[in-house]
């Protein structure tokens, strides 16, 4: 798995570094959104970045810094700004998408965060998404005085999606589904980003309970010094949950209320969501009393109940290549001691790899 960083207190310049070190990676992602975007909505490579336009306007006129960086980032590919837009709305794009009420939108994720009997506060995930874009996923390190440092684990060309910060504490994220009203909100890659580059715990909760998302995202923060909370963010109401016996985990599914706009006919987007929450659960209160925690959450992480659909996601061959999904990364970051570790694909096949810098250097 590439490592990327970069440091700059200029956000373009910090773009085009980006841009240079993960441009064909960056290329790898628009060919293959290209094709799985037609194949889903029926639309076009140029339809859809004209469909992007409103969010690029939304990201240049409110986010200015962060639409710098995202110029810095086509620059230094060789792209254009909106195809770099477009990495950043993927999600906002294949849940606007019209689709039959039979057909799934996939996504998956399981995030924990947990505080150990060794003292010591653990967060991560299995990032599920869709397996042709696993080879694209790179480990993003960005040092941008006077902002925090983030470690981020993205897909090349994104600029926010789920790390932790040197100021200690990790967002962890997942999708919700539901579908809502036209207005054009926030991306969750800005969001997401804008959490990782804030000041303090309680900013970061500030720009989730207060930013309005385009789409629903369940957000997992998660600090150094114990405290967690999680958050089903929709671009309405707000649920959230707090850990019970030092244990948190959040699946694909609303866990602490459903929406009323969806309440009257909600189904889970995700149903094996239903399965893989309580799977991770029944594993990680094993890792809060092991004397090896890291082994003991590879191994909760690595359950195959329910398989390809598991908590280890593996691909589905019935289905269409291009609408396969798997675990491209399962993360599992130490916020006591700053060591961040990632097995690049699913957990079952990879032992966790301690990236080459910690959070607090």
């Amino acid at each position: 798995m590439r490592i990327i960083e970069v440091s700059s207190p200029s956000a373009h310049d910090r773009g085009r570094q980006y841009g240079r070190a993960a441009a064909d990676l960056i290329g790898t992602a628009i060919e293959y959104y290209g094709r799985a975007f037609e194949l889903q909505t029926g639309r076009t490579w140029a339809q859809i970045l004209q469909q992007s336009a409103p969010w690029e306007q939304l990201i240049s006129s409110e986010f200015p810094e962060l639409y710098d960086e995202i110029r810095g980032i086509a620059d230094g590919a060789g792209v254009s700004v909106r195809e770099i837009v477009v990495l950043n709305c993927r999600g906002e794009i294949v849940y606007d998408a019209p689709l039959p009420e039979e057909e799934d939108v996939p996504d998956g994720c399981t995030s924990y965060s947990l505080t150990a009997g060794d003292g010591h506060v653990y967060t991560g995930q299995n990032w599920d998404w869709r397996h042709a874009v696993r080879d694209t996923v790179v480990i993003l390190r960005i040092v941008q005085p006077p902002k925090p440092t983030i470690v981020m684990q993205v897909e090349a060309g994104q600029i926010g999606r789920h790390g932790a910060n040197s100021l200690g504490f990790a967002l962890n994220a997942n999708g919700l589904g539901g579908r809502f009203d036209d207005t054009i909100g926030v991306p969750q890659t800005i969001i997401r980003r804008l959490v990782l580059d804030s000041a303090s715990i309680s900013d970061a909760l500030k720009v989730l309970v207060k930013t309005r998302a385009h789409i629903a995202s369940n957000a997992l923060l998660t600090d150094r010094s114990g405290y967690s909370i999680d958050l089903e963010t929709t671009p309405g109401a707000h649920g959230w949950e707090y850990p019970t016996g030092g244990l948190l985990v959040h699946g694909n599914h609303y866990q602490a209320f459903v929406p009323p706009q969806l309440a009257a006919n909600h189904r889970p987007m995700s149903p094996d969501s239903l399965l893989r929450v309580p799977r991770a659960q029944q594993g990680l209160r094993e890792a809060l009393t092991a004397t090896d925690v890291r082994k003991a959450i590879r191994t909760a992480m690595s359950d195959h109940l329910g398989l390809p659909d598991s908590l280890c996601a593996h691909p589905d061959e019935r289905l269409h290549e291009l609408r396969q999904w798997s675990t491209l990364l399962s993360s599992c970051v130490d916020l006591t001691t700053g060591e961040y570790y990632v097995a690049p694909g699913t957990p079952c096949e990879h032992e966790y790899e301690l990236i080459p810098f910690n959070l607090y250097d």
